[in-house]
C-alpha cells in the first residue's frame, strides 16, 4: 500500500492520522503567510504548490510511540520539519538553477534569486521560532539537522576529494541533505508525544536510512517515471550534471575495467555534453533505462530500507510498527 492509499483507506488509524495531517497542513499554511504584500506570495509559493508531506506524516506516525500522540507539540514538531524542508528547497533551487519544482515554476524563476533565498530564510526563522517552544532537546536536534543539511549541500557543491570513493561521497551527501531531516522528523515525533529518547534515537536511525533510500530511488524515478507524475523531464539530473547512482556505478565499472559497451557509450555521451541538442538526452535516458545499473540502483535503495527496518526491532508488536514498515517500503516503491 502506498502512503496515498494508506491515508485514503477506511482503516480507523489511517483516518485519524489523515485528520491530524490536515491539521498540520492548516498550521503550515498559516506559518508560510506573511503580513506583507511583497513577501507573502514568495514565502507561500512552494507550500501552495503542494507536496507529499512525507516528513510531517512520519512525525505523526512516530508520535504514536509516546503516551501523548495527540499533544499540540506533535503538530508543532511536524510543522517545524516541513517548514525547514520547504526552506531548504528554495535554497536548493537557486543553487541548482532549477526551472521547476512540484510541477510549477520554481520561486527564483518567478521572483529572482535574492527573493527566493530570503524567502527560504524567513521560513527557516519561522521554524526556529516554533521549535523554541518544544524544549532544549528539540532545539538542539533542529540545529544539528540544519547543520548537516547545509554540510551536505556544501559537500555536494564541492564534490569528492581526489582519492575519495565517489559512491561513498554521494551516499553521505544524501544522508546529510535528506536523511538528516527525515531522521529529525522521526525523532521529533517520539519526543513531542512524551516518548523516550532511547526510542527516539532508534527511530532517528530508521529515518536517516529511509531518507537515503528515498533519494537513491529518486535516481531511478528521474529516468523512468511519467513526467506527468513527477513534474520533471526524464533525465533532468543528467542535464544539470547532478551525480546520480546509475552514472556513478558506470564510472565505478569503468575504473575497474568492467564496463560494457553500452555503459561506455552512455559515459561518452555524458562527457561530450550538449544533451539538450538533437534528442541526445532522450537517447541517453533510454539507454540507461535498458542498462543493468538502473535495476542495481533500485536494489541499493531497497538495501537501505532493509537496514532501516532493523532499527524498528525495539517497537516490534506496537500498533504503529506495521505502518512504519509500510512507510519505509513506500519510499522506494513509488513512481513520483
Amino acid at each position: 500500500m502506498s502512503v496515498t492509499e494508506f491515508l485514503a483507506s477506511d482503516d480507523a488509524f489511517a483516518q485519524r492520522i489523515a485528520c491530524r495531517l490536515g491539521d498540520v497542513e492548516d498550521l503550515l499554511h498559516a506559518q508560510v503567510r506573511v503580513d506583507d504584500v511583497v513577501v507573502d506570495s514568495t514565502t507561500a509559493h512552494l507550500a501552495d504548490a503542494g507536496g507529499k508531506r512525507l516528513r510531517p506524516l512520519l512525525t505523526l506516525l512516530t508520535s504514536e510511540l509516546g503516551p501523548n500522540p495527540d499533544a499540540p507539540a506533535v503538530l508543532d514538531a511536524a510543522v517545524v520539519i516541513e517548514l525547514t524542508h520547504l526552506a531548504s528547497l528554495y535554497h536548493d533551487d537557486v543553487m541548482d538553477q532549477a526551472p521547476r519544482r512540484r510541477g510549477v515554476p520554481s520561486a527564483q524563476y518567478i521572483f529572482g534569486n535574492s527573493s527566493a533565498i530570503m524567502a527560504g530564510d524567513v521560513l527557516f526563522s519561522r521554524a526556529s521560532k516554533i521549535v523554541a517552544g518544544l524544549g532544549e532537546k528539540a532545539i538542539y536536534m533542529h540545529a544539528a539537522s540544519f547543520e548537516r543539511l547545509c554540510m551536505g549541500q556544501l559537500h555536494e557543491t564541492v564534490g569528492p576529494l581526489e582519492n575519495e570513493d565517489h559512491i561513498a561521497h554521494h551516499l553521505q551527501v544524501l544522508a546529510d541533505k535528506t536523511g538528516s531531516l527525515i531522521a529529525a522528523a522521526a525523532h521529533h515525533g517520539v519526543l513531542a508525544s512524551g516518548g523516550s529518547d532511547e526510542v527516539g534515537e532508534a527511530l532517528a536511525r530508521f529515518g536517516e536510512r529511509i531518507g537515503v533510500a528515498f533519494q537513491v530511488a529518486d535516481d531511478v524515478i528521474d529516468l523512468s517515471a511519467d513526467p506527468a507524475l513527477t513534474g520533471k523531464t526524464p533525465g533532468t539530473d543528467l542535464l544539470e550534471g547532478v551525480p546520480t547512482m546509475p552514472t556513478l556505478l558506470l564510472e565505478k565499472y569503468r575504473q575497474e575495467g568492467k564496463l560494457d559497451a553500452a555503459g561506455a557509450q552512455i559515459l561518452a555521451m555524458l562527457n561530450e555534453g550538449h544533451l539538450e541538442e538533437d534528442g541526445r538526452l532522450e537517447r541517453v535516458v533510454q539507454m540507461l533505462r535498458e542498462h543493468p545499473v538502473l535495476a542495481q540502483t533500485q536494489e541499493i535503495a531497497q538495501s537501505w530500507v532493509d537496514e532501516a527496518l532493523e532499527f524498528l526491532a525495539p517497537i516490534h508488536g506496537h500498533h504503529v510498527y506495521d505502518y512504519l514498515v509500510m512507510f519505509a517500503h513506500a519510499m522506494v516503491d513509488r513512481m513520483a
